[in-house]
């Protein structure tokens, strides 16, 4: 999620843009949303919303009303209302966008109650703010030893100044309720701040600190993925996936959430299957499913008695069987079928056995030359044979 001119230089900073990840272009920054309504000009007679969307440390964003009627571009740091005091943020949204966010966030944005806006920050507010943020990680590990000395069953995995550095927010993660009344009074003395204590899932807590996936990429959840929906071990069953946790987890814990992303392809693809506890009667016996591969519509079953040897049917061939036993009809054996799917797929493998044709893949390389080995013992003949021959005295 960086843009184009950022690479890392000397002491971790941006050798780029140089603005620490708040670039003018908002490509450096989580959950961005591109705003591809920046370079149209509003009707004439409307007049802009006034609502922006601000962005605080990692993903944490809020809308804030602009009374002032203030120039702001995406990139600009703000003064923003907090309950004391003044928050510093980014502008990461301006423009109707803002109002679309809202209503899928569910914020009301004819609310009076909104913060509001106070003035794009000084340069005694951003040093003031850019101190407090130097701190986070001093405070951050000084709190976690706090909390292990009084034995509590927590996690503070994230701090988070006030832009005017009067208050501290401590993002903690619990399995379950945290009694934390002496660490607060023991971290207020500790830091002579005001604390404030916030619990958050641990998918929220991958969202905020990131990282990179399995994928190779950055984590979803903090870079476009806004909402959180259930995921759970069906929709592994239906992709015919493994149950092996260790594969299926993410970072945060949980079942990963891009297990739900092609789910619905493959729902869509298992309504003309039969089910995998279908039943076959044959000749020879009931038959059991025993796997399903969706991408060759193949289904494998085995007699009772030999579960072990797997006959290959096709998805039509197991409806018409099915339909035969509806009307009390058997088949005589899963041979038959499966001996016909053989043929098939070996002329198949005769067919496409060289899609290329006969063309090499080394064919533009330079032939290699052979090495004349007995080069060499010859030289070495000659040499000796040179040595034996007496001189000629003339």
């Amino acid at each position: 999620m960086g843009c184009s001119s950022c690479s890392t230089g000397k002491d971790g900073q941006p050798r780029g843009c140089k603005n620490n990840g708040t670039c003018g272009t908002d490509g450096c920054n989580k959950l961005t949303v591109f705003d591809w309504l920046s370079n149209m000009s509003l009707p004439n007679g409307q007049k802009p919303f006034d609502c922006v969307e601000v962005r605080f440390k990692n993903s944490r964003k809020e809308f804030f009303r602009n009374t002032d009627n203030i120039t702001l571009s995406i990139g600009d740091i703000i003064a923003t209302q907090a309950k004391t005091g003044h928050d510093i943020g980014m502008v990461t949204l301006t423009g109707e966008l803002v109002k679309v966010q809202m209503k899928k966030k569910k914020e009301d944005y004819n609310d009076k109650d909104l913060p509001k806006i106070y003035r794009k920050a000084s340069q005694k507010d951003i040093d003031i703010w850019q101190k407090c943020r130097d701190r986070e990680e001093e405070i951050k590990k000084r709190a976690r030893e706090i909390a292990i000395t009084l034995n509590l069953q927590m996690k503070i995995s994230d701090v988070e100044f006030q832009g005017d550095g009067s208050k501290a927010t401590f993002y903690y993660t619990a399995e379950e309720r945290v009694d934390f009344r002496q660490l607060i009074k023991d971290m207020a003395k500790a830091f002579s701040i005001r604390i404030e204590m916030r619990q958050i899932g641990y998918r929220q807590e991958a969202q905020r600190l990131g990282g990179i996936g399995s994928c190779g990429r950055e984590l979803c959840c903090s870079t476009w993925l806004t909402d959180f929906r259930s995921v759970s071990t069906a929709a592994a069953r239906y992709q015919q996936l493994s149950l092996n946790p260790q594969k299926l987890a993410g970072q945060c814990g949980k079942l990963k959430c891009c297990l739900n992303y092609e789910l619905d392809v493959y729902l869509d693809a298992l309504k003309d299957f039969p089910s995998q506890e279908t039943r076959i009667s044959t000749g020879k016996g009931i038959a059991f499913c025993q796997k399903v591969d969706i991408f060759k519509s193949m289904l494998w079953f085995s007699y009772r008695d030999e579960p072990a040897n797997w006959h290959a049917l096709t998805k039509d061939q197991v409806n018409e069987i099915l339909q035969k036993n509806k009307n009390n009809e058997k088949i005589a054996s899963l041979e038959e079928y499966a001996a016909d799917n053989e043929v098939v797929g070996v002329e198949k493998e005769k067919v496409f056995e060289n899609v290329v044709g006969q063309d090499s893949l080394t064919r533009f390389d330079k032939p290699k030359q052979k090495r004349n080995r007995n080069k060499g013992k010859n030289q070495n003949n000659k040499r000796r044979n040179n040595k034996k021959r007496p001189a000629n005295n003339a």
